[in-house]
């Protein structure tokens, strides 16, 4: 019974490299997300010529991000809360040009992604 108490204190007291379940699921929304802006970027979606090149640009940028935030990496976290923050903004801008209630949806989710990721238990346990 004390082993079981020792170890339990340790892990309190020494959180980092310890991943959180909500890591694993926002960066499993996000990497869904930018599958689905890369394959709309390479059949026109948004266009042709730079705006293409930048979505594609900005999603292995976004990519490289999840899987750092995947290995507890500040850089990781660091890249895809600007990530999230960019997505729940432009997503707000869509709603109030398009007044479609998929883009507030979406841009509320990603907002609450932000939220959790700037948590102090967040981002004390990133190496």
């Amino acid at each position: 019974m004390a082993d079981a108490t020792k170890t339990a204190s340790t892990k309190g007291q020494n959180p980092k490299g310890q991943m959180l379940p909500g890591l694993a699921g926002i960066c499993m929304f996000l990497i869904f997300l930018t599958m689905v802006n890369v394959y709309a970027g390479l059949q026109g979606f948004y266009g042709g010529g730079p705006t293409r090149y930048a979505i594609l640009t900005l999603c292995t940028i976004l990519a490289a991000g999840i899987f750092g935030l995947l290995r507890l990496r500040k850089w990781g976290w660091a890249i895809v809360c600007a990530g999230c923050l960019l997505l729940s903004a432009g997503d707000f801008f869509l709603f109030t040009k398009f007044h479609q209630t998929f883009f507030l949806v979406r841009g509320i989710f990603v907002l609450v992604f932000f939220l959790y990721l700037v948590r102090p238990e967040t981002r004390e346990r990133l190496l």
